[in-house]
């Protein structure tokens, strides 16, 4: 009996940190969700968040650099491949990673109901039907 109700006490701990994954995973996705479409809106804040991770990165190229691990040739190579990679971030819609990311936390985290999933079922449809103005934008 004793080894039943442990089983049984188990069972339920795994299940509510399931429960608990599912609803912290839709927090993160709302909230990505929220960040693009934040750059949607302010595209300048965008471009200055990948600004800053090329930086970042550049720095990272030139201390290794300068510590003699990668040769000029090289060092200015990743350069250009990091800038293209910030060229082509800036460059996405961020509508559809909104979209996307709202997606996700509609459909695939949605079980058990949390107030996440909900809001990004309600931010779908905003966001949805920019992205198809947007699409049809660039169509014409």
């Amino acid at each position: 009996m004793r080894g039943l109700a442990l089983a049984a006490g188990l069972a339920g701990l795994v299940l509510a940190l399931a429960c608990a994954d599912v609803v912290l995973r839709a927090r993160t996705a709302f909230r990505e969700g929220e960040r693009h479409f934040l750059w949607h809106r302010d595209p300048a804040a965008k471009k200055a968040h990948f600004d800053e991770e090329l930086a970042r990165r550049v720095r990272a190229l030139d201390a290794a650099k300068a510590s003699g691990t990668m040769s000029d040739l090289e060092h200015a190579q990743r350069i250009s491949l990091e800038t293209v990679r910030r060229d082509e971030a800036v460059a996405e819609s961020s509508l559809k990673l909104a979209y996307r990311w709202y997606e996700t936390a509609a459909d695939l985290f949605s079980t058990p109901s949390n107030p996440w999933a909900r809001r990004s079922r309600e931010r779908l449809i905003e966001v949805g039907g920019l992205w198809n103005a947007e699409r049809a934008a660039r169509v014409r």
